[in-house]
């Protein structure tokens, strides 16, 4: 299949059947293309779809995002996952408005942070109708099927055929219909299990449909075992049945977010209270849950402590703080964090 019969078939196949009213598609500017493929990357459509409303609701323009506080941001995303994205998209709006345009090159682009080379071409030809391939997870699974491409795509050499390949079928007219049709095809028929290949528009020339082991494309990360860390986590309670809250580093796992006080184990934990004078009035150690990031799995360990006694011992400023259990929407706090306090807050009432 040539280039442009390639091309003529997504097209044709994304004027009946692709997507044309997601929200990002309405009122297109290049602030809703870049939010929208920045809460899109490593999450699905269904679960960015409310984000996205509340967000823009929230912050209807980049200008509004930039003068906002990061805490704000964080606690709108709260629950999305991957929180450098938001981080970087706060950090970057600031950026774009200081310089009083939005960048319509892939250097400028790329330049920004939490900005690579795949959201900037669906930047570029969605929001600009300019040329640039892209290669999300989608678009890697729809051409590695098609040209069954053998390797796991995250290798360099693997991920630059990929690359070629996308550059040389990416056309020069409907550049953005075509982007968003590829995206469409690897979400919507080309899925990751049982591909629906009968309503393919590329099935007469795809090489693993036609070689019936479409499965086996991409070939998978090569699998290794992932680290245990454990940690106890301190839900410590006052008088005032108030949580004590930390702020975390604005680098790393849950950067820039509100969580509880961590320890090795539980007896460090109660070490921790005695050096700050704490009377334990009562305590309960739940069940350990496990989260499981990229890299580790964490198995995390609530304790809950209730104290008796005023609790006034100096705390760094801005980085801690007595929380109302019942309040916890409105900080910025991961998803297991914030599940693990409106679960507890019967237990601390």
């Amino acid at each position: 299949m040539s280039p442009s019969a390639f091309q003529q078939n997504i097209l044709a196949w994304f004027d009946q059947y692709g997507r044309k009213d997601l929200p990002w598609q309405k009122d297109l500017t290049p602030y809703r293309v870049w939010l929208s493929e920045t809460m899109l990357q490593q999450t699905q459509v269904a679960t960015v779809i409310p984000y996205f409303n509340t967000f823009i609701e929230k912050f209807p323009d980049i200008a509004s995002l930039a003068n906002a506080p990061v805490d704000e941001v964080l606690h709108l995303w709260s629950g999305l996952g991957y929180y450098a994205r938001a981080r970087n998209l706060h950090k970057t709006a600031q950026l774009i408005t200081e310089r009083g345009r939005f960048p319509d090159t892939p250097d400028e682009l790329i330049a920004l942070p939490g900005i690579g080379l795949s959201t900037a071409g669906a930047i570029l030809s969605i929001a600009f109708n300019k040329r640039h391939p892209i290669l999300d997870g989608n678009v890697k699974r729809v051409l590695t099927r098609f040209r069954a491409v053998s390797g796991w795509p995250g290798n360099s050499a693997v991920n630059k055929e990929l690359w070629a390949i996308s550059a040389r079928l990416t056309p020069i007219d409907r550049v953005a219909d075509y982007t968003q049709a590829m995206m469409d095809l690897g979400a919507t028929l080309c899925t990751r299990s049982k591909p629906a290949c009968a309503a393919c528009p590329l099935n007469a020339d795809c090489l693993a449909r036609l070689a019936g082991n479409s499965s086996a494309f991409p070939t998978p990360k090569p699998a290794k075992t992932l680290p245990v860390k454990q940690l106890t986590f301190l839900l410590l309670s006052d008088a005032d049945n108030r949580i004590l809250l930390e702020k975390r580093p604005p680098t790393g796992i849950w950067g820039g977010l509100w969580s509880l006080p961590e320890f090795d184990s539980i007896k460090a934990a109660h070490d921790w209270c005695l050096t700050k004078s704490i009377h334990i009035a009562d305590q309960q150690t739940l069940a350990t849950r496990r989260h499981t990031f990229s890299h580790y799995h964490l198995d995390y360990t609530p304790l809950l402590i209730q104290s008796d006694n005023p609790i006034n011992f100096v705390m760094e400023a801005d980085q801690s703080v007595w929380y109302k259990a019942e309040q916890v929407n409105k900080l910025g706090l991961a998803a297991p964090i914030k599940l693990l306090l409106q679960q507890s807050h019967k237990r601390i009432k």
